[in-house]
């Protein structure tokens, strides 16, 4: 895949570090990013902590978290779960709700996409999102995954919303 955007040369992914904490401190303070990634609003930072150093060292096998940086800074994390054969499910979160909307989850899909079927030949991705959540469907969409089904429900922004699950296979990317 060959995208090109706005961010397409200031944003790249890399592993996550215990070093990151302080941006998922800032992350954890902003109400906004809290509420559509349900977290706890006023978490205790101990727990947050503790909860970061878990995802930087225990994952699972079958999940992969990449932190997204852009200029230097860590922005949000990519996620690769439920990694079987060649499927995986995709998730993406940007921690500095500031950034929402500008373009950059769809860069760092495109960019964990590609950084999973290099490293892991993925070649079927899958995702899901709130009904609600019009730009990560629109930005699914366009990245070329399909509607597969509307399983589900959870609450995103305090309310509870129905899930759409979607579904990329190779032959699907733009």
């Amino acid at each position: 895949m060959n995208y090109k955007d706005v961010f397409s040369d200031l944003i790249r992914i890399r592993p996550i570090t215990l070093e990151d904490f302080g941006y998922v401190l800032k992350w954890s303070m902003d109400d906004r990013f809290c509420s559509a990634n349900d977290w706890d609003i006023n978490r205790n930072e101990q727990e947050l902590y503790e909860w970061w150093i878990h995802c930087v060292n225990n994952l699972p096998e079958d999940f992969i978290r990449m932190g997204i940086e852009m200029e230097n800074k860590l922005i949000g994390y990519a996620d690769l779960a439920y990694i079987k054969d060649n499927s995986a499910e995709l998730g993406i979160a940007i921690g500095e709700s500031t950034l929402w909307g500008k373009g950059i989850g769809f860069e760092s899909s495109i960019l964990m996409i590609d950084y999973a079927s290099s490293h892991f030949s993925i070649t079927v991705f899958n995702a899901e999102t709130h009904e609600t959540n019009i730009r990560a469907r629109r930005m699914l969409e366009r990245i070329g995954f399909k509607e597969v089904s509307r399983i589900g429900a959870e609450k995103y922004l305090r309310i509870e919303t129905k899930l759409i699950q979607y579904k990329l296979a190779s032959s699907d990317k733009n």
